[in-house]
């Protein structure tokens, strides 16, 4: 994922609401959500290259999420796939803290990892970045996740963050999520991040919304859980050209304590 926006525990009837862009080469082979056969209770799309994913949910309620850290500097090319860490969280049992104590966050590339649990007795959303080794549990509040730590004041993130709050009060109503998504806003030159990338493609990625031939926002996700444990999981996918691909939508009731 590039952009990842969430309201957590920031309204009274949707305690957890998620807008996110999965943003990758077109040319990497991927599955669009759907229950796993192989892992039944697990939501999520999957990266048919190296078998993880990028963001997903079960039906009990744990959720993890991932984004890159961009630093392409430092990128060791031998380093086991991100996706790994999403796909191993969603197909276990242990608790956030649990999970992160069996990692050597070394041995991968730069990532940001948001996971827990969201409803039931023990719910919580942890942040965890292995650039900072720190881990941040979430209070209540709007947070925003791009390809740098927790809340950086990217462009997109602030913007994000603010279009997210406002579609907070239209909710049940997903419309002005779905519009966030699609913001193609280019920010100025002047408020963007230097990342160690081309200035051609910070222009490129400052967006919400990415089209380009080769590399663009491959789907939206949105998730809303109600107050009575009702999940409402919507994926949209994207071609090249910018134009809406296949559509996935499920509707289920979290099996939890």
């Amino acid at each position: 994922m590039c952009l990842i926006l969430v309201a957590w525990q920031a309204h009274p009837e949707f305690p957890f609401v998620l807008a996110a862009n999965r943003d990758e080469f077109f040319a990497r082979r991927s599955a669009s959500a759907d229950f796993w056969t192989d892992q039944p209770q697990v939501l999520a799309g999957r990266d048919l290259e190296a078998g993880g994913t990028w963001l997903g949910m079960t039906r009990s309620g744990r959720f993890a999420a991932l984004t890159n850290f961009r630093d392409p500097g430092s990128h060791k090319p031998q380093a086991p796939s991100r996706g790994k860490l999403v796909a191993d969280f969603l197909t276990g049992n242990l608790s956030s803290d649990a999970y992160l104590d069996t990692l050597n966050p070394t041995d991968y590339n730069g990532f940001n990892l948001l996971l827990g649990t969201v409803a039931g007795e023990n719910r919580q959303l942890v942040a965890f970045s292995n650039v900072s080794n720190q881990r941040h549990l979430l209070t209540p509040g709007v947070y925003g996740l791009s390809n740098h730590l927790l809340d950086t004041p990217w462009p997109k993130v602030g913007a994000g963050k603010t279009a997210l709050a406002a579609a907070l009060t239209a909710l049940p109503d997903e419309k002005p999520l779905a519009g966030l998504l699609r913001d193609d806003t280019v920010h100025p030159d002047q408020s963007l991040p230097t990342t160690g990338v081309s200035l051609e493609w910070e222009r490129l990625l400052s967006a919400a919304f990415i089209h380009s031939p080769d590399y663009g926002t491959r789907c939206s996700t949105i998730i809303k859980l109600d107050a009575q444990k009702t999940a409402s999981f919507d994926e949209q996918t994207w071609l090249p050209s910018g134009q809406a691909g296949t559509r996935q939508r499920f509707r289920f009731r979290l099996e939890t304590r």
